[in-house]
């Protein structure tokens, strides 16, 4: 027999120990906290389905960037909310956009010291609140998808002639990223890397986050370009592709549901992988927390490590702020 001689609580028995023999660990350099910027001044209000989390006027946002990387906060990605929404999501490749504002803003208040990130989408600015140019067929409501991978390219574009360190496209579209590339390059930004949200579920963890961002869709849903919850060798198809066409990261979304799609993507691909730990796993931590059901710090330590353990290379997260927190104090 293997006991006693075998005892696997010789390297639990104290911190240190447990600590030197720790598989995964999280660190900073993992993180990208999710910011949500639109028109104002010093204006800084709580998302009520997000607590912690805030829609921050630009002024507020390099504040709170600035705070953000003193504590250790390396990267940010861009969320924008405009003063006006149309059919077509014009806001979202204006050049005085709002997270084309925050942008500039930011590079005058903390210049190359963190990665900024801009989330490329029409979501948030079309009135529909889909994520392109909208048709209907047959009853049913969908995005035409050749006419919106032009203006997703014009929409990185603009975005990365602002200041965009990485363009983050997520709106599921075939062929985005080559499209996204293409123009990229045309207009000498080949230095760029798109960082694509290959992986995106059709899911219902994203609910706080359509109110953050004011983007729930007005009628039907996104089913017919998110992908369906129920797959997973698709996920491994549409990230090979969006590599083919020129991704530099791929994205797997939710996190906490897919853990699995995040181990197959790492065992497949070579390039990094990000897993986004979206807003419904989070404000569900809170809301327990808050009703005393669970410590909040002690589960949203273990969310973020479980992401890691799947094989997640960055994680974005809107614990990231807390994390600078947990770190310091050796508990991730």
């Amino acid at each position: 027999m293997v006991f006693p001689i075998e005892r696997s609580r010789r390297l639990r028995r104290d911190s240190v120990t447990r600590s030197m023999v720790r598989e995964n660990k999280v660190t900073m350099d993992d993180l990208i906290l999710p910011l949500f910027v639109r028109s104002g001044v010093n204006l800084r209000n709580e998302i009520k389905s997000m607590p912690g989390c805030y829609h921050l006027s630009p002024d507020e946002l390099r504040r709170e960037v600035a705070e953000c990387v003193e504590l250790g906060v390396k990267s940010f990605i861009l969320f924008g909310l405009p003063d006006e929404k149309d059919e077509v999501g014009s806001e979202a490749y204006a050049e005085n956009g709002i997270v084309q504002q925050a942008l500039a803003g930011l590079r005058e208040e903390i210049g190359h010291s963190a990665s900024l990130i801009a989330d490329v989408c029409l979501c948030e600015y079309t009135d529909h609140g889909h994520c392109g140019v909208l048709v209907e067929d047959r009853g049913i409501v969908t995005v035409s998808n050749d006419p919106t991978l032009e203006l997703l390219g014009r929409s990185a574009v603009s975005l990365a002639q602002a200041g965009a360190d990485i363009i983050a496209p997520s709106d599921m579209m075939d062929g985005r990223i080559g499209r996204i590339r293409e123009m990229l390059d045309a207009n000498k930004f080949e230095d760029r890397p798109i960082m694509s949200y290959a992986v995106k579920y059709a899911s219902a963890f994203y609910g706080p986050f359509r109110d953050a961002a004011e983007s729930a869709p007005q009628k039907g849903d996104r089913a017919t370009y998110q992908m369906d919850p129920a797959n997973s060798r698709e996920a491994i198809r549409e990230a090979l592709q969006d590599v083919d066409e020129g991704a530099d990261i791929i994205m797997v979304k939710p996190a906490l549901p897919y853990l699995d799609i995040i181990r197959q993507c790492r065992d497949t691909l070579l390039c990094p992988i990000a897993a986004y730990n979206v807003s419904g796993e989070y404000s569900m931590i809170k809301a327990g927390a808050a009703k005393g059901w669970i410590d909040g710090d002690r589960v949203g330590r273990e969310t973020l490590l479980s992401i890691k353990r799947a094989g997640a290379d960055l994680i974005l997260t809107y614990f990231a702020k807390d994390a600078a927190t947990w770190v310091k104090q050796g508990l991730l």
